[in-house]
């Protein structure tokens, strides 16, 4: 299968909060990668694709966590730590949160 991504992917591990919009649910999560199109996480809360969420990113870089939304494009068990690994795809490419995670990256 080929990867279609139009962004890089940047594996980086950050909290996150996310509110999914079908049934108002807010949960904490783990990034794990993230790029200016999409971010996966993982969390306890599985989710079918499609599923409208809210993301609030905590990007440690000592300013506000960084807003936007997008939608499940994927999920699959990760059965050894009973949680899900979830694929998000955002609305819109949001440069300027990765623009923050590109500058921690320069600062490491």
């Amino acid at each position: 299968m080929a990867d279609r991504r139009l962004f890089a992917r940047i594996e980086k591990k950050f909290p996150l909060k996310f509110l999914n919009m079908v049934n108002n649910n807010e949960e904490r999560a783990q990034v794990v990668d993230i790029s200016a199109g999409g971010v996966g996480f993982v969390t306890s809360e599985a989710m079918p694709n499609n599923t409208p969420l809210e993301l609030w990113l905590n990007i440690p870089d000592r300013h506000v966590p960084f807003y936007t939304r997008g939608e499940v494009v994927w999920s699959t068990p990760l059965p050894e730590v009973n949680q899900q690994r979830i694929g998000v795809r955002l609305d819109k490419a949001e440069l300027m949160g990765m623009a923050r995670i590109l500058w921690l990256n320069n600062q490491a």
